[in-house]
């Protein structure tokens, strides 16, 4: 990220940040003088030299790096926009996390913004970064359309989308095997002798959602077992919403003998859920990505779970060789998910 100190005032008002004319006006010299320093211009005298970086340490001067580019020949701002839906998620964090360590080893920093999920905060959100000429974007869209990139990315700017595909836009993805990631946990618990296996989803227009739900109904007909709409929720995009709907499940007559959980979060509500009418030991649950304190819990969660350093790493390293010249077919990188048990998702009917 990009930080901008401002300098004390002897008033304590909060002062203005310095800007080149200020240590200008401190050093006794030309603005121009000042800029060649900065950008580290071997033409300047030492002495010179000394005298404006003096001015710029009083001052405690940052440059801004976003005007900076503009005078710059190449046209170069080395900066990247970063886009995730919610940077409070530990996923998520982790993600962004790998992604700025990617960005510095390219000499690079990054501008990051939460788009909550929602189309039109993802379309403000990356106009704002374009606005700030960054040179690529990794994108976690929530919108189901993304024509509206395609003059940015006509003119030359990378575009990576994270965990969702483009549409409408052709551009590289970095995903998870939603589908088949989620079939895999639910055939788990069917091969426990689990026949009536619960689903638990977040917002049913989300295309991940639709993708898990799919992996979920591919596993029971895989089976030979009927869909049950009486055991499906969707829209639970809070970890309370997913205890509620939970609780509902398991308290109701017919009630489920497994779960799958189709997120971190939601997996928290319905671990709460079965804490609280005593189901643990009894109801089995596999989720669907991996979380801190899973392996802590009695049972331990057992997860499907995707590396979230591996996601953002790869996403980021793919931008970069876009933005330094990489011209190869637009692909889809698909990151497989691993099954980790830990006792709640061996939890046999009985």
């Amino acid at each position: 990220m990009l930080t901008f100190v401002d300098y004390p005032s002897p008033t304590g008002v909060p002062a203005r940040r310095p800007t080149m004319r200020d240590v200008a006006a401190l050093a006794g010299v030309s603005l121009r003088t000042v800029s060649r320093v900065i950008n580290d211009d071997p033409t300047v005298a030492d002495a010179l030299r000394a005298q404006v970086r003096g001015a710029v340490d009083q001052l405690r001067y940052r440059p801004n790096l976003t005007a900076t580019h503009f005078r710059r020949r190449d046209g170069r701002s080395f900066t990247v926009g970063l886009l995730l839906h919610d940077v409070a998620n530990p996923f998520l964090a982790t993600v962004q996390r790998a992604v700025q360590d990617v960005a510095r080893d390219h000499g690079c920093d990054v501008l990051a913004g939460s788009g909550t999920d929602d189309a039109d905060r993802e379309r403000e959100v990356v106009e704002r970064l374009v606005a700030r000429r960054v040179e690529g974007l990794i994108i976690m869209p929530a919108g189901d359309d993304h024509s509206y990139l395609q003059a940015e990315q006509m003119s030359g700017m990378a575009i990576v989308f994270l965990d969702r595909p483009p549409a409408f836009l052709a551009a590289d993805s970095v995903l998870a095997d939603n589908r088949t990631g989620a079939a895999k946990a639910v055939r788990h618990l069917l091969r426990g002798g689990h026949r009536r296996v619960a689903y638990l989803g977040y917002r049913e227009s989300t295309w991940t959602n639709q993708q898990r739900y799919q992996g979920y109904c591919d596993a029971l007909r895989g089976r030979g077992i009927a869909l049950d709409p009486a055991l499906v929720r969707h829209g639970l995009y809070t970890a309370k919403l997913a205890e509620d709907a939970t609780t509902e499940l398991l308290t109701q007559s017919g009630a489920p003998t497994a779960l799958f959980s189709a997120q971190a979060a939601i997996t928290i509500g319905a671990i709460r859920a079965l804490r609280s009418v005593k189901q643990s030991e009894t109801t089995a649950l596999v989720g669907f990505d991996d979380f801190n304190t899973a392996d802590l819990l009695e049972p331990g969660v057992t997860v499907v779970a995707h590396d979230p350093v591996a996601f953002g790493s790869l996403a980021t390293e793919i931008l970069f060789r876009r933005i330094e010249g990489d011209r190869s077919p637009i692909s889809e990188h698909v990151q497989k998910g691993k099954l980790i048990q830990r006792g709640s998702g061996e939890i046999a009917e009985k």
